[in-house]
């Protein structure tokens, strides 16, 4: 696991996609409830600003995929007030430096920190709720949460 969280933070500092410097955090900024594809995203460009969730499936018509993307639009707030953007990839012949950096095997989903790192991995849907109360946890969290 160490391996693969290390290989996902050099990932993103040499990241190309269609996105253009900065407009992926611009997007999310402006829109904080969009969900990006994981071709079109600069993770780079959110570290230190969001949590990325990045959600993999291989079809967009797997049951657990749209299970979790129900829980996520039922908890959109609990995910705006984290901080947290939304990624999805469905097309594993994309083979999206994410997706090729951290090897997902059908539905599975990463929480990444602001940092960079890999906060938690899941191979089946999770409601809003739950996952809010591991960030809240996090320490940059607890900062966040104490800031006036």
């Amino acid at each position: 696991m160490f391996k693969r969280t290390l290989a996902l933070c050099l990932a993103l500092t040499t990241i190309s996609s269609t996105a253009t410097a900065g407009e992926t955090l611009d997007i999310w900024r402006s829109d904080p409830t969009h969900i990006f594809d994981a071709k079109d995203v600069e993770l780079a460009d959110v570290i230190w600003a969001a949590r990325p969730l990045v959600i993999f499936a291989d079809s967009p018509l797997d049951p657990i995929f749209a299970q979790q993307m129900k829980l996520l639009r039922a908890g959109q707030a609990i995910a705006q007030d984290r901080d947290m953007i939304i990624i999805v990839d469905t097309d594993p012949s994309a083979r999206t430096i994410i997706r090729e950096t951290l090897h997902p095997k059908g539905f599975n989903w990463a929480l990444i920190g602001k940092d960079g790192m890999v906060k938690l991995r899941k191979p089946f849907a999770w409601d809003m709720r739950e996952l809010s109360r591991v960030i809240d946890k996090m320490p940059i969290r607890q900062q966040e949460m104490s800031k006036p």
